[in-house]
């Protein structure tokens, strides 16, 4: 399955995937996405929280459902925090992620010649039984200063 190149941004971009992989776009769907535009990378509780200050009554089992499906048809990625707890990311295609593990957040680096380095390093190594089908590089970080968010 293709990974989305760049964030789905509009709704009728959004509209255009989920009919791709024959979803509905739902006003739960519809309403999840809006909130992850604007969180970037977010757990479903986190999402949840959002919607409710919105007015709408949306579960969070629903919320992390319709995210993990998202995930699955690679619109959006998926995270795993330092604490156990999946986060969701807008950008699907490959990054690579400083993660905060005082504040437990992300932040999207871009650096295509790390990202390139690595790539071309692990084709030339054979793992014996396994074929690398993807790289996720997450970078694990504290603030320098008591309290700054990265």
């Amino acid at each position: 399955m293709v990974r989305s190149k760049h964030p789905i941004t509009t709704p009728d971009e959004l509209r255009s995937q989920l009919r791709r992989h024959g979803l509905r776009a739902t006003k739960q769907r519809m309403a999840v996405h809006e909130v992850m535009m604007e969180l970037e990378h977010a757990s479903a509780d986190m999402v949840q929280e959002k919607l409710a200050e919105r007015g709408a009554k949306v579960t969070v089992a629903s919320v992390y459902n319709i995210l993990s499906q998202m995930a699955d048809y690679r619109i959006y990625s998926r995270r795993m925090s330092a604490t156990n707890k999946m986060f969701f990311d807008i950008v699907a295609s490959r990054h690579i992620h400083l993660y905060d593990r005082e504040n437990h957040t992300y932040r999207n680096l871009q650096d295509e010649e790390l990202s390139t380095l690595v790539a071309a390093h692990l084709k030339r190594r054979k793992f014996k039984g396994y074929t690398i089908e993807d790289i996720d590089i997450q970078l694990i970080a504290k603030p320098t200063r008591k309290n700054k968010k990265i």
